[in-house]
């Protein structure tokens, strides 16, 4: 299974659009937004992509983002997303609020957790769980995110310029 995984959109249509591109074009089945998304349209370009959504400390109108995913069909999870999908336990998180990020880092709950908010993408491990920041699709040099293969765990940053 692929998953997409994005964060930091804030309104960048002409990047968004791009991302959402390549996430097609690459046949990923699920999107992860790690949150920063900022309004409704930005939600309404991931339609045909089922994405999963947080809230980040930019995302103030909400609601306009919650009846925007209604209308799309994606999901939003409060106050962090977790799923499990081909036997992996995943998480997700903007990562504004660090007490919160910190509990389900070390919480040894999750394979994988990914976050946002820094705009900067980093990979390390706690324990046994792999904490990833994918970047950023504003506000970054450059601008990136991931596709991770679930069944293989190979893991692709992908540009978008």
């Amino acid at each position: 299974m692929l998953i997409g995984i994005v964060s930091d959109t804030h309104s960048r249509y002409a990047t968004v659009a791009k991302a959402c591109h390549l996430l097609r074009e690459r046949n990923v089945e699920l999107v992860l937004h790690c949150g920063d998304i900022e309004d409704g349209q930005t939600v309404r370009m991931f339609d045909g992509l089922p994405t999963h959504f947080v809230l980040g400390n930019c995302d103030s109108n909400q609601q306009e983002l919650r009846s925007a995913m209604l209308d799309s069909g994606a999901t939003l999870h409060e106050p962090f997303g977790n799923l499990e999908l081909a036997g992996k336990k995943i998480a997700w998180i903007h990562g504004d609020d660090r007490r919160l990020f910190q509990d389900v880092e070390r919480s040894g709950h999750f394979d994988y957790l990914f976050y946002g908010h820094t705009h900067h993408a980093e990979h390390h491990w706690t324990g046994s769980t792999q904490v990833i920041n994918p970047g950023a699709l504003q506000r970054a040099r450059p601008k990136r995110f991931m596709i991770l293969d679930l069944a293989s765990g190979i893991m692709e940053s992908l540009t978008v310029d």
